[in-house]
């Protein structure tokens, strides 16, 4: 099929057999059991299909990642792999996948979505399986033609002589106005087209301007067009087939300081003013929305286009959150933020400042954050120095020092707790006394004991290294090193991949750099070792994930 061909059938979600058209070649779907989803067909040999929770599969199984699992049709092969992406099992045809595994799916075999449930079934036809009615759904009549030169109906298009004459079917357009979906606000304007092509903007400071002057808006009134030529370039974009879509963060909406229903007031009335048709995106809180994560994009290119692939080379991004240094034009203050010009970096989009946008002014110098996630290497020794050990040759305690969401949990249970060091932790014992305790009923039968919190400085981690000298063992530190960026970004990530880790709020990370004192062997310490950041995945979406900005 060609590239043509495949636009207009991806498109519709079905094969047209317009007049003078060769039939399509046979085409993969999955099909669905009865009161299931319409069928899905498979896009043309090396482009994935990522399904989950969501309105193509109807899944709303909250154990079923809204990217569950990757589908893809091998060039070369033509085989279908699926990837599993989700936390919870997979299985295709008879093989039970895990994250990040994948197996073929032939013919007539079953992929089920998710713990063995939501069954779709792989297909080859060149038309698409008819959709399986509701069990127990009664047939129902066909509609009655309207009377020739109905007003109700606009008359169809004639056919080409000697074509069969079919009813031209309509791709199905998503809902216009106001959509919630959680911390997920998304307005579609009449007259938005789903498009190949995206002109995508920031809101405030890009399209609009306080009219007061002020940084932040006194009302919900207090906002202009920011240069008088915008409204035309919008409408010039538009009828060149690009889709004008804004991202706006709006935490003020999560918090409480700003009503939904005032904000969305205002989005419409300014995009009334533009006039031009925008679809509107809007992040109310922190996770995978808010910019720079791609969670708007992703739900734009999954949710939001009605199944329009959208082309990264041909769109592009215009924000004023671009990291630009003081005086970047004369008088001006640097940019607040980078993270409109990392929300563009993270999924390697064209960007523009509104200035070089609108006004063809010449790009500004700017910087980008010095904590860079793509930087990390998940590889090199575990500790410094690197001879170690990490487990002691006898009795001792082990006492952690370093930031929260450091990784310090995670590694010690790992190498330690899986050693047979008895695990102490003021936030499930509930005090340090209590840690204290447990770390010296370990020492008495002999065995070691390690303790997981921040220590920050030497007033707190004297407790533990005058237990261990009073029951005649050493007392050594592991230090994790990982800063104050690198620990807020793990931190983002958790919330981000709804770890069961509960957020750590600034407050608290600020407070530990407040604290902190570099542990030494002065405090009475046998030995320090320190603990670097390893990153490891056995999710690729996760790590393609973390190695995102999340922060601007």
């Amino acid at each position: 099929m060609g590239r043509r061909d495949f636009r207009r059938w991806f498109r519709s979600g079905y094969h047209s057999r317009e007049a003078g058209m060769a039939t399509p070649e046979p085409t993969l779907w999955l099909h669905s059991p009865p009161g299931g989803p319409p069928p899905i067909p498979l896009p043309p040999a090396g482009r994935s299909l990522v399904l989950g929770r969501g309105p193509l599969t109807r899944v709303t199984d909250r154990k079923c990642s809204r990217n569950q699992v990757d589908v893809c049709v091998d060039p070369v092969s033509e085989v279908v792999m699926v990837t599993q992406l989700g936390v919870n099992p997979s299985t295709a045809g008879s093989t039970r996948l895990s994250p990040g595994c994948r197996a073929p799916l032939a013919v007539g075999e079953t992929l089920l979505l998710v713990n063995g449930q939501h069954p779709l079934t792989l297909l080859r036809t060149s038309e698409p399986p008819e959709p399986s009615p509701p069990r127990g759904a009664p047939s129902e009549p066909p509609e009655p033609s309207p009377p020739r030169g109905s007003p109700s109906e606009p008359p169809e298009p004639s056919s080409p002589r000697g074509a069969p004459s079919e009813p031209r079917k309509k791709r199905p357009r998503g809902p216009e106005g106001w959509q919630k979906l959680g911390p997920l606000l998304v307005f579609t304007a009449p007259g938005v087209r789903a498009q190949e092509k995206v002109a995508a903007f920031d809101l405030d400071g890009t399209l609009i301007t306080t009219r007061s002057g002020k940084v932040f808006p006194s009302s919900p009134e207090d906002w202009r067009i920011l240069f008088p030529g915008i409204p035309k370039r919008l409408q010039e974009l538009e009828a060149d087939g690009y889709k004008l879509v804004i991202f706006t963060n709006q935490m003020g909406i999560g918090r409480g300081r700003l009503q939904p229903q005032v904000f969305q007031s205002k989005v419409e009335a300014v995009l009334e003013a533009l006039g031009a048709p925008f679809q509107v995106l809007v992040a109310t809180g922190s996770g995978i929305y808010r910019k720079p994560a791609t969670g708007m994009w992703d739900h734009l290119c999954e949710q939001a286009n009605e199944g329009v692939p959208i082309s990264l080379a041909d769109s592009f991004y215009v924000g004023d959150a671009a990291g630009r240094l003081a005086n970047w034009a004369p008088g001006r203050k640097k940019d607040f933020s980078c993270g409109d010009r990392l929300f563009a970096l993270n999924l390697g989009l064209r960007f523009l400042t509104p200035e070089e946008f609108f006004l063809n002014w010449t790009p500004s110098r700017f910087t980008l954050p010095d904590f860079d996630p793509r930087s990390l290497s998940p590889t090199g020794p575990l500790c410094q120095p690197p001879a170690g050990p990490l487990v002691g040759p006898g009795p001792e305690i082990v006492v952690a020092v370093g930031f929260p969401a450091a990784g310090k949990s995670t590694f010690l249970q790992e190498h330690l707790v899986a050693a047979g060091y008895v695990y102490a932790n003021r936030d499930t014992l509930g005090s340090w006394q209590k840690c204290v305790a447990v770390c010296s009923e370990a020492l008495k039968a002999g065995g070691r004991a390690v303790v997981d919190n921040t220590n920050p400085d030497p007033a707190s981690r004297a407790r533990y290294i005058s237990c261990a000298k009073e029951a005649g063992v050493p007392c050594r530190c592991f230090h994790f090193t990982a800063s104050l960026d690198l620990a807020r970004h793990n931190n983002r990530f958790r919330e981000m991949t709804g770890s069961p880790h509960p957020p750590v709020s600034d407050m608290v990370m600020f407070s530990y750099r407040k604290q902190f004192v570099a542990p030494s062997l002065a405090e009475g310490f046998s030995q320090i070792l320190e603990i670097p950041f390893r990153p490891r995945f056995s999710n690729p979406r996760h790590e393609a994930l973390y190695r995102q900005f999340s922060e601007g």
